[in-house]
């Protein structure tokens, strides 16, 4: 394969400058660094609490009984988090049904969230992942850093290959710190035996955000279209099948695998949010990171 794809960051750009000022202000999630456990935002002092200023609730009633006085905790907000991202562009991210393919899609929440991450002041990374790293980052800041995920993303030499998520992140465990933020998107198909164990490992050392984007082909098997041919994007096999026989039992396992990638990840203590490429991710994005305020 040779060339570009065809994404255009440009409208996103825009858009961003937008969500960038709801990410980082103070009433949509102004707290931006709290999302992330709290290690964005550090301890300073305590002060005097005052009546007519304060909130009663920010009130630390045993610094209180200790000072015989009524104390409040101040904080100040951490610069310079390091988030980073690992992006797949494995072989079934080639593939959707609607106005963007998966990795179309994929392309523009990452540049997105990139952007905004960068827009608060923040460092960011990424690595570009298949059976391997293809492309990687290592965690800065500017507009040099979103410039350089950009031509990765449009890169099409970048894309297709096997599967291995496990891999990718013991090539990612090397160069990333303690307490970094790790953001995974995927499509989390062809996810190899052991893959939960070195994702424990990578939720034990950072904090940890599972994406899943799919296309609804990927949910739903159409029908009305007579027989099909499905091909194994890894292997190449073939298969002729009639959707309308498959239909119940596909969708039944799909639901199934879904359900039990999500858990799977929830219970190492990750935060998952799932994306269709039909509808937008703008709203869905906003909504988990006010989630995790929460």
């Amino acid at each position: 394969m040779a060339g570009k794809l065809s994404i255009d960051l440009t409208q996103d750009i825009k858009r961003l400058n937008i969500i960038a000022k709801h990410l980082v202000s103070n009433k949509t999630v102004g707290r931006y660094k709290s999302k992330f456990k709290g290690k964005g935002i550090e301890f300073s002092q305590y002060r005097q609490y005052n009546a007519s200023l304060d909130d009663a609730a920010l009130i630390d009633w045993k610094a209180s009984k200790r000072a015989n006085e009524l104390l409040i905790k101040e904080f100040v907000e951490e610069r310079n988090m390091h988030v980073f991202f690992l992006i797949d562009v494995s072989a079934t991210m080639i593939s959707g049904t609607t106005k963007f393919l998966k990795m179309e899609y994929a392309a523009h929440l990452a540049a997105s969230l990139y952007y905004t991450i960068l827009a608060a002041g923040d460092i960011a990374g990424f690595a570009l992942f298949s059976d391997g790293i293809v492309a990687k980052q290592v965690p800065s800041s500017g507009k040099d850093a979103f410039y350089k995920l950009s031509r990765a993303l449009v890169d099409i030499n970048n894309y297709g290959g096997k599967y291995d998520l496990g891999e990718a992140i013991r090539l990612t465990l090397a160069f990333l710190k303690q307490n970094d933020v790790l953001i995974i998107v995927s499509d989390f198909i062809g996810l190899k035996p052991g893959w939960e164990q070195t994702v424990k490992i990578a939720a034990a050392k950072y904090d940890t955000v599972a994406i899943m984007i799919r296309d609804p082909n990927d949910k739903i098997m159409p029908t009305g279209v007579g027989q099909v041919v499905l091909e194994n994007p890894y292997t190449g096999r073939q298969l002729l099948i009639q959707p309308e026989k498959v239909k119940v039992d596909y969708e039944r396992v799909v639901r199934q695998e879904e359900a039990e990638i999500k858990e799977k990840f929830q219970k190492m203590n990750v935060d998952f949010l799932t994306l269709t490429t039909d509808e937008p991710f703008i709203n869905p994005v906003i909504s988990f990171f006010r989630r995790r305020e929460g």
